[in-house]
């Protein structure tokens, strides 16, 4: 016999997504409950993105989810373009009035949102199985599970958030969903080590063997990355390897990258996608459980947070007010800023990398692209304030 119980809004997923509706709805004064498949130890561990835009360290800023986020946090105020053997720097500041971004990984993101929740004694359920989701054309969706001991729960709800990431359960119970996707014929093989950065803020280098991405985590540990082929094997890639391609790809004179102990390897497909509408009925989607784009923009994280802005400003509207008016406009506000951030993640990708069999044309198409982006300032205005994030997010969501 399953333990029944009654939340008002149910949460599969405890990623930032999930945890950051939580801690909002709180706020707000709305109950929720947040139900996770894997342990609190795989999601306080598991790498994913580290660089946040300007109203996303505000806004985390405003939850009061801040303070170590400000200690540890890297400010950062442009990116450098490294092409042809040379590094060319973006002043994002002086490009877009003062805008800047910020290195903070998302798993330290995530150890602060926990944190913050179970010290205000919600309910995070971790480790749940049988997860399930029902009902949601009713007004008393239910969202079922076993906790980590075995005993099955039943919870109704008034509004059900699906934010379980892209395998998730909750997406496939959209109908007549529309899908719009482009898988990329490059991966990126990704590595922590244990070495102090060599540069003050991020390279993206477009080298002829392939794009590589040098970022960091701390003043200790340094975050890089490597353009591969999809299926590419770790194995194939000892340390030694890995060093040497990174010191050819990110080659200028009188500079080296700086190397320590690899502590982390791993290989990330690039993809987009996009699944039109993110709700159905009492169903909202939000993060990846609706999108996902290449990570070349630094945009996942981000697109995800914008997406809870605007969930937890409908379902208060929702919830306290009794209005459905944002709730109904939700699926449209968000994916407005999904298709510019898809759009400027593509473009990123595309002018980066060095696609299997690419002719000398393609090539000098995207030198040009380049060049142009280092020599206008038009251009690099306009790819700054995509970086630094499209439109300003808001607490409240938009009328």
């Amino acid at each position: 016999m399953a333990v029944t119980s009654r939340t008002r809004v149910g949460i599969v997923g405890a990623g930032p997504a999930g945890l950051l509706l939580a801690h909002l709805l709180a706020l707000h004064g709305i109950e929720s409950v947040v139900v996770e498949n894997r342990s609190r130890e795989y999601c306080e561990a598991r790498q994913r993105a580290g660089l946040l835009e300007a109203g996303t360290v505000e806004l985390l800023r405003g939850v009061g989810l801040g303070k170590r986020l400000d200690a540890e946090g890297m400010e950062h105020g442009g990116i450098y373009l490294q092409f042809d053997g040379q590094r060319h720097h973006l002043d994002f500041r002086s490009l877009t009035d003062g805008r800047w971004v910020t290195i903070y990984a998302q798993t330290e993101i995530v150890k602060d949102m926990i944190a913050a929740r179970l010290a205000a004694g919600a309910v995070i359920e971790f480790s749940a199985s049988d997860v399930a989701v029902s009902d949601v054309t009713s007004d008393r969706p239910v969202l079922s599970y076993r906790d980590a001991s075995g005993v099955a729960h039943e919870v109704s709800c008034d509004v059900i958030a699906g934010c379980d990431g892209f395998h998730g359960i909750c997406r496939p119970l959209v109908p007549n969903l529309s899908v719009y996707e482009r898988a990329y014929p490059y991966a990126w093989l990704g590595i922590l080590a244990d070495a102090a950065p060599s540069t003050d803020e991020l390279i993206y280098s477009r080298h002829r063997d392939g794009f590589a991405l040098y970022s960091m985590r701390s003043p200790e540990v340094s975050r890089l990355y490597l353009q591969v082929a999809p299926d590419e094997p770790v194995a194939d890639w000892p340390d030694d390897r890995i060093w040497a391609e990174l010191q050819k790809r990110f080659a200028v004179d009188g500079w080296s990258v700086s190397e320590g102990t690899i502590t982390d390897k791993s290989v990330t497909a690039m993809r987009s996608f996009v699944a039109v509408p993110m709700r159905h009925g009492r169903l909202f989607l939000a993060g990846d459980a609706a999108h996902i784009v290449p990570p070349t923009g630094a945009k996942g994280l981000n697109l995800a947070f914008s997406d809870v802005i605007v969930l937890a400003g409908a379902l208060r509207a929702a919830l306290l007010d009794g209005s459905w008016e944002l709730a109904g406009a939700y699926s449209d506000m968000c994916l407005d800023r999904v298709w510019r951030a898809t759009h400027f993640s593509w473009w990123m990708t595309s002018m980066l990398h060095v696609a299997p069999g690419q002719d000398p044309f393609e090539s000098q198409l995207q030198l040009a692209q380049l060049r142009y982006v280092t020599s206008s300032r038009a251009a690099a205005k306009s790819l700054a304030e995509n970086y630094c994030g499209y439109k300003p997010l808001s607490l409240q969501a938009p009328a």
